[in-house]
């Protein structure tokens, strides 16, 4: 169960992030208003919201999952991939600091964004991108295996971080998109599989018993209400276009 997610609010500065998508530049406004109603979504769900400042320094800092990774009992401050990012960490540390006991820091020259890392109960996938390296994978390994976690690293191809292609919603039941769907390493889930047309909706997250989903995918959200949950669906147009999904958008813990 989540109880807690931390959020930043998007900045004006937006307009410029990163992104290999070809769906035009971001309205700003709309993006305030779209992550205004995620935030909302997360209270209902009863989770206490510590939503944080935009920094216009910054202009993927909206995108706050990157630049830590939440457990139960652990904050893991990570180093971007994408060199502009890197001093997001600084906007990160303290946050994290107050709400864990435990912290710990991936350490140059590694890289791991926690767009990569996706948590199945005390297992912890992490992908092999061009945002997450090898010694990423591995430092993060060192720290999690010391509180009793374990890491399994996944390969990917075209796709920009783990989460974009693969969403774990509890109860053993993987969102998947056809891209990921082969691979053995995922062979024990049961696989939710998410057609191609609709592959940004593998981008799913998974809260309380409800799951949040990007409006305008209907097969993936009829599969998601077959398997059993509730869903609210939200307009994620303007983050789409800078790459981002739902789950960039906060640390759950």
């Amino acid at each position: 169960m989540f109880r807690k997610a931390i959020v930043r609010k998007p900045c004006p500065n937006l307009v410029a992030g990163i992104t290999t998508a070809d769906l035009g530049k971001p309205d700003y406004h709309r993006a305030l208003l779209q992550h205004s109603l995620y935030v909302e979504a997360l209270r209902q769900l009863d989770l206490e919201v510590i939503e944080l400042e935009a920094d216009n320094r910054f202009p993927d800092s909206v995108f706050v999952e990157d630049v830590a990774v939440c457990t139960n009992d652990l904050g893991v401050i990570t180093r971007p991939g994408a060199a502009s990012r890197r001093d997001e960490i600084g906007l990160i540390e303290d946050v994290i600091g107050s709400h864990f006991e435990r912290v710990e820091t991936i350490k140059d020259p590694a890289t791991l964004e926690g767009g990569d890392v996706m948590m199945v109960g005390s297992t912890f996938y992490v992908g092999l991108s061009d945002r997450t390296n090898k010694l990423g994978i591995s430092q993060f390994r060192s720290i999690l295996e010391k509180y009793g976690y374990s890491v399994i690293r996944v390969p990917l191809g075209e796709i920009l971080h783990l989460k974009t292609g693969v969403s774990y919603l509890e109860d053993n039941n993987l969102l998947v998109s056809d891209e990921m769907g082969d691979l053995d390493l995922f062979s024990s889930f049961n696989k939710i599989l998410v057609p191609a047309d609709e592959s940004y909706a593998a981008n799913c997250i998974w809260i309380n018993g409800t799951v949040l989903i990007p409006a305008g995918f209907p097969v993936t959200k009829q599969k998601i209400k077959d398997a059993g949950y509730k869903i609210i669906e939200l307009e994620m147009t303007e983050f789409e276009k800078l790459d981002g999904g739902l789950s960039c958008l906060s640390l759950r813990f």
